[in-house]
């Protein structure tokens, strides 16, 4: 059973920065596509940063500029690089890993981002 566990979520202020990590128990290279996910209170889960295809990096047009997905091929992680942080960011934060067979989420990580 392949397992994404996140952590680094937290407290910030505005225009502070958080890093994000996905920990899978298998190589990375075993999804066709990996990112990240968020859900913020009342609001449906929307994609933020993946690897999609060929590992192409695609971000969510409200974080362009301010985050950075990335990985360690080694560690088997993934990581999302937040900075200039808005309220509107906090949200819970998913990691997923997709494959032919399986669609992976992680537990979640909290963040929220104070005014």
């Amino acid at each position: 059973q392949v397992q994404l566990v996140e952590s680094g979520g937290g407290l910030v202020q505005a225009g502070g920065s958080l890093r994000l990590s996905c920990a899978a128990s298998r190589s990375i290279f075993w999804f066709n596509a990996m990112g990240w996910y968020r859900q913020a209170p009342g609001k449906q889960r929307e994609l933020v940063a993946n690897y999609g295809k060929d590992w192409t990096e695609n971000y969510a047009d409200s974080v362009k500029g301010r985050f950075t997905i990335s990985r360690d091929n080694a560690k088997n992680t993934v990581y999302l690089q937040m900075n200039s942080l808005r309220p509107e960011d906090t949200a819970v934060y998913y990691c997923n890993g997709q494959s032919d067979a399986l669609n992976v989420w992680g537990q979640g990580t909290r963040v929220t981002v104070s005014s």
